[in-house]
């Protein structure tokens, strides 16, 4: 049976790290959360949990954390993600992303936390030649919010090999759902992901949902994504901060995805499908830079952790999602 130690999850108010909070504590991990609520809610931290208000490139704060909760492990999901900003906004996300990393990185060496986990992502791969797309692809990423999270592993990998901490980097495909006790989910106001934006629509918050690009070589001519339940991706960081604490000596680089993807279209006929209404799409060209298919080749996490994804099914994530979003209106005095 792996030790439990007490966990500190930063941006533990946003949607995966609510969702990892969530995970965590189910699991029996003692676990405090750390975010300045620039995109979190406090509504998403469980009751009974710690929350500082606060930024992870704030030392004194961070290593009163690790001190006053006696931190074993830290997993870091704090940062900025939409790729349009990091491109017309460089600056903001080698700040967020990668100097307040090294920041939340010293302070867990200083501060003695042995495991540190990462929230990475496929961005990392930039347009990869290949797909299902494996590990040891290589690393191109085409905007900054890509080359920020590949700065980070780096510097995780490189303290790593200095100092009595190993880590584990799990890259991200697409994330979407939401809790399936509708304890959390995705909250933030005009969010990209296209779930989140399929579900707004077919509850009439937005008019159309857009669809970018219809000519890739794909079966129908839209982008194919690899999406993943968040719920299931909030299991496997509980699963990898177990292998890290099973073996200290050894790091961990994995992609998170089911490795199998969707097209666009085949989202948004799910979305019909579940909620019996017809959304309005709107064909438009294709964005800088997005690939035609970006899947995960999952083999790695599979062979290394014993990871059973529950919820590997479109119109479940759908489902799940739509819950939310209507749990979401009663949070805020709305109704549907």
């Amino acid at each position: 049976m792996t030790t439990t130690l007490p966990v500190l999850v930063t941006g533990g108010a946003g949607y995966i790290g609510s969702h990892a909070v969530l995970a965590l504590k189910d699991a029996g991990w003692p676990v405090s959360v750390i975010d300045n609520f620039t995109t979190g809610f406090r509504f998403a931290v469980p009751d009974g949990v710690p929350v500082y208000d606060g930024d992870i490139e704030d030392g004194e704060l961070v290593a009163r954390i690790i001190a006053e909760q006696g931190i074993g492990a830290i997993m870091h999901f704090a940062g900025s993600i939409i790729v349009p900003e990091s491109v017309e906004n460089p600056l903001k996300y080698y700040h967020n992303n990668t100097a307040k990393s090294r920041a939340l990185i010293e302070a867990a060496v200083t501060g003695g936390v042995r495991h540190f986990i990462f929230s990475s992502t496929a961005a990392t791969y930039g347009v990869p030649d290949i797909s299902p797309v494996p590990e040891d692809c290589p690393k191109q990423p085409i905007n900054p919010y890509g080359m920020s999270k590949l700065m980070t592993e780096t510097m995780l990998a490189d303290t790593a090999a200095a100092h009595p901490i190993n880590f584990c980097a799990l890259r991200y495909f697409n994330v979407a759902g939401a809790d399936p006790q509708a304890r959390t989910g995705q909250s933030t106001a005009g969010a990209t992901h296209l779930i989140k934006v399929a579900v707004e629509a077919a509850l009439g918050k937005r008019d159309h949902v857009s669809v970018f690009g219809t000519d890739y070589d794909t079966p129908d001519g839209t982008g194919v994504r690899d999406y993943i339940h968040v719920s299931d991706l909030a299991d496997a960081h509980v699963l990898a901060l177990k292998a890290l604490v099973a073996q200290p000596d050894k790091s961990l680089t994995m992609n998170c995805g089911y490795g199998r993807g969707f097209s666009v279209l085949e989202v948004l006929d799910a979305v019909d499908r579940v909620t019996n209404r017809t959304i309005e799409r709107k064909l438009e060209g294709r964005r800088a830079g997005d690939p035609g298919s970006l899947i995960s080749d999952n083999s790695r996490i599979k062979a290394t952790l014993p990871w059973q994804p529950r919820f590997a099914d479109l119109e479940t994530i759908v489902g799940h999602a739509l819950a939310w979003e209507r749990r979401l209106d009663e949070i805020r005095g709305g109704s549907v």
